[in-house]
């Protein structure tokens, strides 16, 4: 599989860099991944990137983003962190990802069994986690189902996966609100920002469209 280039890069538009991850993530779910020159690939991207996606995912290691993807070295962005939100930080490499980068998609990733999410049902407070977690509330709010108390936990499998949903699809609208950089690229076309959610028991991507 080559490694993407400037050229290759300008000539995918958003829609096919969708394509391509749902074809990548097709490959990984039959077992077919396309054969890479890994150490080759590394000498290519020694002067210069050119991926065409950036992915906002989960640290969760069950969730190897280039890998369930099938996708090589100089393909993907990957920005992770626990529950797959966004900070200013996130936001700004978002921005240099697309906006000076090249890339043509922008995915929060969420994914089911989410420790995170749970963290956040749960009302979990640890440190610098305690704050975290607190980005994640507004999504535990949004799911109004079920209303006993004693259901609204991470034991309760559905409500955690409900939860994590949301918060992919309140990830997505933050992006919108507090980046006018990659909101004027998707009004322009330059970019899609998407949601997905990863199965952990599967290892299939499911896109929100």
């Amino acid at each position: 599989m080559p490694t993407q280039t400037a050229e290759s890069q300008s000539k995918i538009t958003p829609t096919q860099a969708l394509e391509m991850l749902k074809e990548g993530n097709q490959r990984f779910l039959n077992g077919t991944q396309r054969k890479r020159e890994l150490n080759q690939q590394v000498i290519q991207t020694a002067q210069g990137q050119y991926p065409f996606a950036s992915i906002v995912g989960c640290i969760d290691s069950r969730v190897p983003t280039s890998l369930i993807f099938d996708q090589g070295i100089g393909s993907i962005f990957s920005a992770r962190v626990a529950g797959n939100i966004i900070n200013d930080d996130i936001l700004g490499s978002l921005e240099f990802a697309c906006k000076l980068a090249g890339s043509k998609i922008v995915v929060v990733l969420g994914h089911t069994s989410c420790g995170a999410v749970k963290g956040a049902c749960d009302q979990a407070e640890l440190g610098n986690l305690t704050a975290l977690l607190s980005k994640i509330n507004p999504a535990v709010l949004n799911i109004k189902e079920p209303q006993d108390p004693g259901l609204r936990n991470s034991k309760n499998s559905e409500f955690v996966d409900a939860v994590a949903l949301e918060n992919v699809k309140l990830t997505v609208q933050n992006i919108r609100t507090y980046s006018n950089v990659l909101r004027t690229m998707e009004q322009e076309g330059a970019i899609k920002i998407i949601g997905a959610m990863y199965d952990v028991q599967t290892g299939k991507v499911s896109f929100i469209e």
